[in-house]
């Protein structure tokens, strides 16, 4: 008998254990994405509308299939999450981790704030990872964020089998008035560890607002057509605009003002925030860098005391100081930032934005 008894039990515990194991997985298609300037875009997980692949510039389209400010929100009582995406590119770079570039990242709400959950680790183009486990079966509200620079072809998000997965209740983040941000490989979340940390993301939890990323590694260089798109967002609260590391001198003096009339002719009073250049920790040593990037600042500031002595009462400027503190500590490479460059620049950010919205 206690034999029997035993071997029920070993029975039991399998059973148990099986059914606790079992993952079901729902398309993400089915749960509301938030970071996109238009939902016209060729397939789902990408920042740009179909339109502009024939009018600009082919870096600057490639660049948009990447899902830097991409996230996914929805709601469920498992214990567990899990996740499974395809990449379009299975890209890898030597300054900025995999995690960074091509995993998926979770957040659930928690009274009253975005708490981290964990990061879903990538392991190549096509990827299944148990992000979390164990949990209190209780209802939760989550948001993951997508890839910074690479694309995604597929999303499954999986829970227990005996559990329920659902759109969001919570009206966060707001997606009434997003901020758009234009800018550089910074701005596309080069080099945060995880997609959670780049510095539009950190925003987004922070403000619990919708902040659309149009970053574009390399190629933030004031194309009017991204001008266009951005002043098309009539419902827009605030323009950021952080491109000077991808412009020259001739290029600032001769598109900002252009850039800048543009998205104001839509937007006559929407709030526009110019932003320095970082100062490179390594321009320090390199004065021929620290020359280049303070000069462009001057000519920056240069363009925005223009503005504003035409009377423009809309417009901003956030000024390099301190952006990424003054230790040198804030970079993978002495340009694009860690995830503490991120959360220094997220702050100064906040502050601007703060000030903005109670002048």
């Amino acid at each position: 008998m206690k034999k029997i008894n035993l071997f029920l039990t070993a029975v039991l515990y399998i059973l148990v254990s099986q059914t606790h194991a079992q993952t079901v997985y729902y398309n993400a298609d089915q749960f509301p994405l938030i970071g996109k300037t238009s939902n016209e875009t060729e397939t789902r997980y990408e920042r740009l509308p179909a339109y502009l692949k024939e009018r600009c510039r082919p870096p600057v389209w490639n660049l948009g299939k990447n899902t830097s400010g991409l996230a996914i929100r929805f709601r469920t009582n498992s214990t567990a999450i899990s996740a499974k995406w395809e990449v379009t590119g299975d890209n890898r770079m030597n300054h900025m981790t995999e995690t960074g570039i091509k995993g998926v990242d979770l957040y659930a709400w928690e009274e009253g704030h975005w708490q981290p959950v964990k990061a879903g680790l990538p392991s190549g183009k096509v990827n299944e990872r148990t992000i979390i486990s164990n949990m209190t079966p209780q209802e939760r509200e989550y948001m993951m964020f997508l890839p910074l620079y690479d694309g995604v072809a597929s999303l499954s998000i999986g829970i227990d089998s005996t559990a329920y997965m659902k759109n969001p209740e919570l009206p966060y983040p707001d997606t009434t008035h997003p901020l758009l941000v234009y800018g550089t490989s910074i701005t596309q979340g080069g080099c945060a560890s995880r997609p959670g940390m780049s510095y539009t993301n950190i925003l987004a939890r922070r403000l619990n607002r919708e902040v659309i990323n149009l970053g574009f590694s390399g190629n933030g260089q004031l194309d009017y057509e991204i001008a266009e798109l951005m002043a098309t967002r009539r419902d827009a609260s605030l323009f950021i605009l952080d491109f000077i590391p991808n412009v020259n001198a001739a290029q600032l003096t001769g598109k900002t003002r252009p850039f800048f009339d543009i998205l104001r002719k839509a937007n006559p009073d929407t709030p526009v925030l110019f932003v320095e250049t970082v100062i490179f920790p390594h321009s320090f040593y390199d004065k021929s860098i620290y020359g280049t990037i303070t000069e462009k600042n001057r000519l920056l500031r240069e363009e925005y005391e223009k503005i504003k002595r035409e009377g423009d009462k809309n417009v901003y400027y956030l000024a390099s100081d301190g952006l990424i503190g003054s230790d040198g500590e804030a970079t993978v490479d002495g340009i694009h930032l860690t995830d503490l460059g991120f959360l220094r620049f997220a702050d100064k950010l906040y502050d601007a934005i703060y000030r903005i919205n109670n002048k």
